[in-house]
């Protein structure tokens, strides 16, 4: 069972977590059932249907807009279906084009991925689709070896940083580590649980970098580099009772250039080239990560 951030199971019965129910409606969108334009049913409606707290639903619809998928998404009015996303042979969002291509990179018996983010969060949604066919019987890897780059927690972040500048006890800085923690760790524990499940020679492992990344990075199997830029913007988020005004990026909506080896030398040359730059930075500056 791929597990998410949130429990599964309330007082022994089945409930649904915030990805799956982004799954169904993703599922319906992609289907026709909702179509541009056509709004969703009310948090309360959703909640109702899938037998959740209006907070899972929250988090379901934050994962597709930031997909690409709805738009208008408040608490004031049910969000709109988005038109859609650009055809696969074009760059794409983060959450729309990664799942698909670690699919891909999954089907292979060997499975090598490597990250350089500034958190886990896109990674550990994406690669839960992955783990879901190997649960399925659709693809069976005999290892895969995940390496994971993020910042180090004993670093003045570039960003998320406050608007109005760091104080002594910055909670910016606090809740980007929590999620950093917390996303890292379910997908360590999603991908080491198929050890157990599958018997599936599964290594997993993170590394602290000294900088914030400018750049998020995935490489994948060796032959395929995915390259998307932070774009920062200026916004608002909850965080323990209190409004948090930050710069940040939010990394699912950054766009993903995707070079390949087959694609021609110059994409071949930029899939080798990145793939030095993670090395090199995993081999000498990189530190031991601890997720607490």
């Amino acid at each position: 069972m791929v597990v998410t951030q949130e429990n599964v199971a309330v007082n022994g019965s089945r409930s649904f977590s915030p990805q799956e129910i982004a799954d169904a409606l993703r599922d319906r969108i992609r289907a026709g059932d909702l179509k541009a334009g056509d709004r969703l049913p009310t948090q309360t409606a959703l909640a109702e249907e899938f037998g959740v707290e209006r907070g899972a639903v929250r988090q379901a619809l934050r994962v597709l807009q930031e997909a690409g998928l709805l738009t208008n998404v408040s608490k004031g009015s049910p969000p709109t279906i988005a038109e859609q996303a650009p055809g696969p042979d074009g760059p794409q969002p983060t959450m729309v084009a990664l799942a698909p291509r670690l699919s891909d990179a999954f089907a292979e018996p060997h499975v090598k991925i490597d990250a350089a983010c500034l958190t886990a969060e896109s990674l550990m949604l994406a690669v839960s689709e992955s783990v879901r066919l190997i649960h399925g019987g659709q693809v069976r890897p005999t290892s895969i070896d995940v390496r994971v780059l993020l910042p180090s927690r004993d670093i003045a972040l570039a960003f998320p940083v406050p608007v109005e500048g760091r104080g002594d006890d910055d909670p910016v800085h606090q809740r980007w580590l929590t999620m950093r923690n917390a996303q890292a760790q379910v997908l360590q524990h999603n991908l080491m649980a198929l050890r157990a499940t599958h018997g599936i020679d599964v290594h997993v492992t993170f590394r602290a970098l000294p900088f914030t990344p400018p750049i998020k990075l995935y490489l994948l199997n060796g032959e395929e580099a995915l390259l998307g830029y932070y774009v920062l913007n200026e916004r608002e988020e909850e965080y323990k009772s209190q409004t948090l005004e930050m710069y940040d990026a939010v990394g699912s909506q950054s766009v993903l250039f995707a070079f390949l080896n087959q694609a021609g030398q110059r994409d071949a040359a930029f899939v080798e080239e990145s793939q030095k730059w993670f090395d090199a930075l995993w081999e000498t500056i990189t530190t031991d990560l601890t997720l607490s």
